[in-house]
């Protein structure tokens, strides 16, 4: 809906000799309305004539016209009749007989009003009538025709323009998307590692010089010393797992595995000084799953027997003895030698904290190593870019990547994606967390941008209703898009 005051100011649309007659000086128009439905368009506004002083034999035609901005296309909406007294009564009886006003009009009358000298009046006009592309951009004017006895015409072609772009374009929204702060929290980081290791027989000394030994813990070495050597990180714990072949008893090999893995414990003491109490050892005993992974991808002959070895016997220690008498026992002489060897392993898992960073050094980080802030930095980070901008929008996406999970990362990257124009993406987004009401506002935002106003307004609504104030916002917004439709 569109509300104007409107004063005249007065604007001679064609040259006017001095003898003339023009009223157009003493009318004003107060409350001009327009309202939309469809195709159709409601006009209303009020003629306010007080300053007009009428020769009893006058009559003024005021003809409200639409007219293009662009060219001469242009609609005539129904006149209105100023009379004087004397004038009055003869375009009365006129009517009362059925003959023509001679209004050099097409249109009926819209109303005869006689003017009273001195008294307040004000004529409220309302009209509706179709509404085409055109009159995007289109004035709204107030043509003049004044006439005098025997229905000379005293004053002709004079115009005021009421409003210059009467009707409303097409509103363009502004709707605001949810941004959410998480909280700054302790980063813990992790990483996960495994080497195998070369023991004798049946022993669980761990010897650098024993075959390839060195070879895999100078690997160790470096990957603790990366993580030590660095000022950002401190190891909160280390998780310890061994693993043995199938070979021999299962109690056997869980305690052995238990000792290779303590052995590993130990040198990591030994060598780089961490605690024993952030130390934690496991022993996963025979590794089953991890022999049946490696069967199923590979070219034994006996792969099918093998693998149904594994799943139908339960007793591990029975299952040796099956594996042993396949193909007169070629088969088991391949998987001592090929398959056993990688499941004697170490796996180690490495935990850290990472020290917290200023948003000038998180500027940095996340350029190349982002996995070490968390979405509390992150999120600062984007903040110190302008909102829109392309480093603005990579920060959120980034976020998404490392933390594909995290409901306010999928929320502030998807507002990201809003502003940016990437609507689908999106919603795309927020359907995995349409359950959470802060998602609520974005998701009604969404659907408000692709056109579907009924689920928008849903979304907002339920937002709104929740306390949401750019909820409520937008569906005052949502509200003027429905009502140019």
């Amino acid at each position: 809906m569109k509300i104007k005051y409107i004063l005249f100011a007065f604007v001679m649309m064609t040259a006017v000799s001095h003898a003339q007659t023009s009223y157009l000086q003493g009318v004003k128009v107060e409350n001009l309305k327009i309202g939309r439905l469809n195709d159709k368009m409601g006009v209303s506004m009020n003629v306010v004539i007080d300053g007009l002083d009428i020769k009893p034999n006058d009559m003024v035609i005021l003809t409200p016209v639409i007219k293009s901005n662009h060219d001469e296309t242009s609609v005539q909406l129904a006149p209105i009749v100023l009379a004087g007294h004397k004038r009055f009564k003869i375009l009365k009886r006129k009517q009362m007989f059925h003959n023509p006003l001679d209004l050099n009009n097409d249109k009926a009358p819209y109303t005869i009003v006689r003017r009273s000298y001195n008294e307040i009046q004000t004529v409220a006009y309302t009209t509706e009538l179709s509404r085409t592309d055109w009159m995007k951009d289109a004035s709204l004017v107030l043509n003049e025709n004044v006439k005098g006895c025997a229905d000379c015409n005293r004053g002709e072609g004079l115009s005021y323009t009421v409003d210059k772009r009467f009707l409303p374009g097409d509103y363009k929204p502004t709707y605001k998307v949810t941004y959410l702060m998480p909280e700054a929290e302790v980063k813990t980081r992790s990483e996960k590692h495994s080497a195998t290791f070369n023991f004798v027989v049946d022993r669980y000394e761990l010897h650098r010089d024993y075959k390839n030994n060195a070879v895999k813990l100078n690997e160790v070495d470096r990957i603790i010393h990366e993580i030590q050597n660095n000022t950002d990180f401190n190891i909160t714990k280390l998780d310890i797992t061994g693993y043995a072949s199938p070979e021999a008893s299962v109690a056997h090999n869980r305690i052995l595995a238990k000792n290779r893995a303590e052995a590993f414990a130990n040198y990591l003491i030994s060598t780089f000084g961490i605690p024993r109490t952030r130390l934690l050892v496991k022993s996963y005993g025979e590794d089953w799953n991890g022999l049946r992974k490696a069967v199923v991808g590979s070219t034994l002959a006996d792969r099918q027997a093998v693998l149904n070895i594994i799943d139908q016997i339960s007793n591990p220690d029975a299952r040796d003895v099956k594996l042993n008498k396949l193909s007169g026992g070629a088969t088991y002489r391949t998987l001592l030698d090929e398959y056993y060897p990688p499941l004697r392993r170490t796996e180690y898992t490495i935990v850290y904290n990472v020290r917290p960073f200023s948003v000038e050094e998180a500027r940095e980080i996340i350029k190349t190593n982002p996995k070490l802030l968390n979405l509390n930095e992150m999120y600062m980070v984007a903040q110190s870019y302008p909102t829109g901008s392309k480093e603005f929008k990579e920060v959120f996406d980034i976020s998404a990547r490392l933390y594909p999970n995290n409901e306010l990362s999928i929320l502030n990257s998807a507002s990201s994606d809003i502003e940016a124009g990437n609507v689908n993406g999106a919603l795309e987004r927020l359907s995995k967390i349409s359950n959470n009401a802060k998602a609520w506002n974005d998701l009604g935002v969404g659907y408000a941008l692709k056109g579907n106003l009924s689920q928008a307004k849903n979304f907002l609504d339920k937002a709104a209703n929740n306390g949401d104030t750019h909820a409520k916002h937008n569906l005052e917004e949502l509200e003027k898009v429905v009502e140019q439709q």
